[in-house]
């Protein structure tokens, strides 16, 4: 398996009663895969993984697998602070037919690098297929060249580093170095960083679904040295991403309003315990999300890539 591009956090949608909404989540997936993308990954951040039973966390993975049917690799995300549970869900998820896994890197609590290495060790040590670790650690230190490739010469099968920080360039390129390229790394934080990485050797990203298939574009303009191009689309992207990544709860409001007002889905609901939108909040939000619609019909580029109803009729529905 290999990853070059865009590879979309795929939301959880809920029903009214804040149930897991298995016919909308088959039409994200489906808009995933006709967006150009290079892989799925799911139940991440962005798919509100924390408000999910194991349960449900195992029902989206087997879900996702099922409906993508081979169609771009499905990425299952394994997070726990608890090593014993990640590797149950790793494992479940390597044995019905997902390509990676992705491991968030416990940070509730201040670890040191040999403890944070028998984390991985251990998880490595359970699964065959490739291993993405990400990690965000606001106002700290993320993990270390040295400390990637010392797993990577224990376990080959650790293949990416998702990193969300910025000023990240010299780091791409450090980590290439330090692990002979062993380890790619993959730019988070909604796509915020994207332009500038692209040419740093980043071997993808790892945004929201909502703008997927323009950051697609973006991805393939600026890798084909059409940096001009690629920064007209990004410009217009950009502000939204800006805006909603404020808070993660926040990010979750605007990442379904958008995919409402594009016509993918017909609900836009947020699992409590979450932030209820202030009025002026939502406004700005379906701004800016209606600068998306603008600039995908400025390219020509469908609003809802899939069979769904009327872009205009459910825009409207989002904004109101």
């Amino acid at each position: 398996m290999d990853l070059n591009g865009i590879i979309p956090i795929i939301p959880t949608p809920f029903d009214r009663d804040e149930q897991i909404d298995a016919q909308a989540l088959r039409q994200l997936l489906d808009f995933a895969c006709n967006a150009d993308v290079a892989a799925v990954c799911l139940p991440a951040y962005a798919s509100e993984f924390y408000k999910l039973s194991t349960d449900e966390r195992r029902q989206v993975i087997a879900l996702a697998v099922e409906h993508v049917n081979g169609r771009v690799p499905v990425i299952a995300q394994a997070n726990s602070n608890a090593v014993g549970q990640a590797i149950e869900l790793a494992r479940f998820a390597e044995e019905i037919g997902a390509s990676a896994i992705s491991v968030a890197v416990p940070r509730q609590f201040a670890v040191r690098d040999k403890d944070l290495f028998r984390y991985f060790d251990r998880i490595l040590s359970s699964i065959g297929v490739p291993l993405v670790m990400q990690d965000f650690n606001p106002g700290g230190a993320t993990v270390t060249p040295a400390f990637l490739a010392d797993l990577h010469r224990a376990h080959p099968h650790f293949r990416w580093v998702k990193l969300e920080e910025p000023l990240m360039a010299t780091r791409v390129r450090a980590i290439h170095d330090a692990t002979g390229g062993g380890v790619g790394v993959i730019e988070g934080w909604g796509g915020m960083y994207l332009l500038e990485l692209v040419s740093a050797g980043i071997s993808g990203c790892m945004p929201g679904l909502g703008p997927a298939d323009l950051l697609s574009r973006i991805w393939r303009l600026a890798r084909g040295g059409c940096r001009e191009q690629a920064y007209s689309i990004f410009q217009g992207v950009l502000p939204q991403i800006v805006y909603s990544l404020q808070s993660m709860e926040l990010y979750h409001h605007a990442e379904k309003r958008l995919l409402v007002a594009r016509g993918i889905i017909e609900a836009s609901i947020v699992r409590d315990l979450r932030m209820d939108l202030a009025p002026q909040d939502a406004e700005y939000i379906d701004f800016l999300n209606a600068k998306i619609l603008a600039l995908l019909d400025g390219l020509k580029m469908p609003r809802c890539p899939i069979p769904c109803g009327d872009d205009d009729v459910l825009a409207s529905e989002a904004v109101s």
